[in-house]
């Protein structure tokens, strides 16, 4: 588990921080969603005509756009024959008061590490198949992540974003010479990308002594702090980061990771089938 600190983006009123606060405790929340309920989100594929996969996610009023290109490469020289994940973040000025122009600041870094462990810890793209020339010559997965608006839990929005994007990801077609030169078919697939296993996040905050799903921007300034949690779809943890000074016991962490895995395996499988039809619609 890594931890690190949460600098709220997001001054809440104080009489409506007691109101929520005493609503929770209650088991309801301004929003009128259950504790356990993420608000509702929709999934576009192929948003970007350019990338190898693309899609835009809608989580409450959180946008984010996901999209994956695979770029011709050299392996790093501990993993010879393996392609290589890269993923980065980049927060647009316009979608939050608090956002600034210039390179990615740390909260952006800090999504990106998130989502790049959630997919690489438990080998969610299989990157040994990812290779043309061995010890040479390997696919580069590049994932890059644009929050355009934000309306709290970035993370979880990226993340069903990425999973939508991998899902429609295609392979580029190459020709390897017997030199072992590359070129490669531009507009032109030799398959799918594939996924191993198709992960997802859930952010479960933490007001009090209650746990709650998907905290929205209101929820997110008055949280006392909040754990992410990486979920397969065989069922299994792939990450867990915690943020905000509040702490957690046994048995809330307990809880969170069962609360994880259930709308985790929810959340996959409602992203899956979303692509998935549009897929089938546009072929």
């Amino acid at each position: 588990m890594s931890v690190t600190p949460s600098s709220p983006d997001y001054i809440l009123p104080k009489l409506k921080a007691e109101t929520l606060a005493s609503l929770v405790k209650k088991g309801v929340r301004l929003s009128g969603r259950a504790l356990d309920e993420f608000r509702d989100f929709s999934v576009k594929v192929g948003y970007i005509p350019n990338a190898d996969g693309s899609a835009f996610v809608k989580l409450g009023n959180t946008q984010v756009v996901a999209g994956v290109k695979l770029e011709v490469g050299t392996p790093y020289p501990d993993t010879p024959n393996e392609g290589t994940l890269v993923v980065s973040a980049e927060f647009v000025p316009t979608a939050s008061p608090v956002f600034e122009p210039g390179p990615p600041d740390e909260n952006a870094i800090e999504l990106a590490r998130v989502i790049d462990r959630s997919l690489r810890e438990i080998r969610a793209i299989d990157l040994s198949k990812l290779v043309l020339v061995p010890g040479k010559k390997v696919w580069v997965v590049w994932i890059d992540i644009y929050v355009l608006d934000h309306d709290g839990n970035l993370v979880d929005a990226s993340a069903i974003a990425v999973l939508a994007a991998l899902l429609t990801t295609k392979i580029p077609k190459v020709v390897v010479s017997p030199e072992g030169g590359i070129t490669v078919k531009k507009g032109e697939y030799e398959g799918e990308l594939g996924l191993s296993r198709r992960v997802i996040t859930v952010t479960i905050g933490k007001l009090g002594d209650v746990l709650l799903v998907d905290p929205d921007l209101e929820e997110e300034s008055v949280l006392d702090t909040k754990i992410v949690v990486a979920v397969s779809d065989d069922g299994r943890i792939s990450g867990i980061q915690k943020s905000g000074m509040g702490a957690l016991t046994y048995e809330e962490v307990l809880k969170a990771m069962d609360l994880a895995l259930r709308k985790g395996g929810e959340l996959i499988e409602l992203v899956s089938s979303a692509t998935l039809k549009q897929l089938k619609e546009g072929s």
